[in-house]
């Protein structure tokens, strides 16, 4: 939060005025002249860290509500908002979002709920699992999707059971017996219909499909444990994030019960060396751990811990109908892409036509200065498991171009904004023409720019 160019105006007028003090008065506590104050203000200085530390220890204050537009998606999540088609005639830019969400932060959060809980489109109408699924996602994005206690507790007992029994599965599954009397069983697929996994308390058994490939196997005998574990743990974080309904309270329930089995199958530490010796090449990674591709993919994204941080990644998942049905920006900064949005130059969409190939590319989104729109991808399609998700979908890992020079995925692959494909701005609006072109056009012209891994 120390940041020198951390402009907090309206949080700070608002404390002063809650507290009750003249400009003077609080100017007096903070050790700042009364016109400097007002400049902070006007949002005319910025919030320097001596003074940030001063309102701190002054008022108790909470330093995370000075980032007030990071729970919208910061500007752009307020441009992709105002790029619907309704507000089209306004032509509102990003300078003038930019200069609401300085002087008005609350009024665009406001105006964002309200949209969100409206929706887009012209009947405004969104079902209970969409407003679930985004309260949910805004959570997630608030830990930046690395839940430090728990991924610490996670590794921990992965360490305990190598160091004891040796191959991870094999010890995950003598803990359920030992510790919780539950055995594993593998079950024919007519004897579990439209279900991988299901927890038969009376026969105190784990029972898994026998659709599940090896990964998925290991990966729902590694939920168990967590859920039965950490159970205290699960639960104090979902009671703290507040959410508005049971459905998303269960979505998010969910969620981290899936990080924990990525946590205990590839833990902390031994998964970050291993990113960092491979240049995070991701099949070495999936063939050290016994993982999948999607595992591997869904863990980046939560290698946030202080002092040990790996890449900021963000992983999506697009189905072959083009729909990005899973989102997770982790500490990447990437922001959920506006509902419907399709960039059919993107490499995803040609992945279908590759499949179980590993297809990078290096694009900008949106419209201003390339550099900071500047993203590498590296996407896989995956299979689903016969059951529960039968499709082929396409998994992307996206990071900053700036941060992707040692990859192993992109040597060879030029990381310069100049040359990058310009995929626009994800919306109607973007006046790019290609943007608008049936996918499987774009697929067959730009196969010749994609570069397997």
């Amino acid at each position: 939060m120390a940041d020198s160019n951390l402009l907090a105006g309206p949080a700070l007028r608002r404390l002063r005025k809650r507290e009750g003090l003249t400009q003077a008065a609080m100017a007096g506590l903070l050790g700042i002249s009364p016109s400097y104050l007002n400049l902070i203000e006007r949002n005319q200085r910025p919030l320097s860290a001596r003074v940030l530390v001063q309102v701190i220890e002054r008022f108790d204050f909470d330093p995370r509500s000075l980032r007030e537009d990071d729970s919208i998606g910061g500007l752009d999540g307020m441009v992709r908002r105002l790029a619907d088609k309704r507000f089209g005639d306004l032509g509102i830019d990003r300078e003038e979002v930019q200069e609401l969400l300085a002087a008005a932060p609350q009024v665009a959060a406001a105006f964002a709920r309200l949209y969100d809980a409206g929706g887009s489109g012209a009947g405004g109408e969104r079902s209970i699992t969409e407003d679930a699924g985004s309260s949910v996602r805004r959570a997630v994005e608030r830990w930046q999707n690395h839940f430090a206690d728990l991924d610490h507790a996670a590794e921990a007992l992965a360490d305990e059971l190598r160091l004891s029994r040796g191959e991870i599965s094999a010890a995950l599954s003598e803990r359920l017996r030992e510790k919780h009397q539950l055995s594993v069983r593998i079950l024919p697929a007519e004897v579990m219909p439209g279900q991988v996994h299901r927890l038969d308390l009376h026969a105190r058994q784990l029972q898994l499909s026998e659709m599940l490939p090896g990964a998925a196997r290991r990966f729902q005998i590694a939920r168990q444990v967590g859920m039965l574990e950490m159970r205290d743990g699960i639960e104090l974080l979902v009671a703290g994030a507040n959410l508005p309904t049971g459905e998303a309270r269960d979505l998010f329930r969910e969620h981290i019960t899936d990080y924990l089995a990525g946590a205990l199958l590839l833990p902390y530490r031994r998964f970050l060396r291993a990113c960092e010796a491979t240049g995070y090449d991701l099949a070495v990674l999936q063939r050290r751990f016994a993982v999948s591709f999607d595992q591997v993919a869904q863990r980046l994204t939560t290698l946030g811990r202080v002092g040990e941080r790996g890449l900021p990644f963000f992983m999506a998942v697009i189905d072959r109908a083009g729909r990005m049905t899973q989102f997770t920006a982790g500490g990447s900064g990437a922001v959920h892409p506006l509902e419907g949005a399709r960039w059919p130059a993107w490499v995803p969409y040609a992945a279908f036509e590759r499949p179980g190939s590993v297809l990078t590319q290096a694009a900008t989104f949106g419209e201003g200065e390339a550099a900071a729109r500047h993203w590498f991808t590296i996407t896989r399609t995956v299979d689903g498991d016969g059951v529960m998700c039968a499709g082929r979908r396409a998994v992307v890992l996206g990071i900053a171009a700036r941060f992707a020079g040692d990859l192993a995925h992109a040597r060879g692959v030029s990381l310069d904004p100049v040359d990058a494909v310009p995929l626009g701005t994800p919306c109607l609006r973007c006046g790019r023409a290609e943007c608008l072109t049936p996918a499987p056009a774009r697929m067959a012209s730009d196969l010749p720019r994609l570069r397997p891994a």
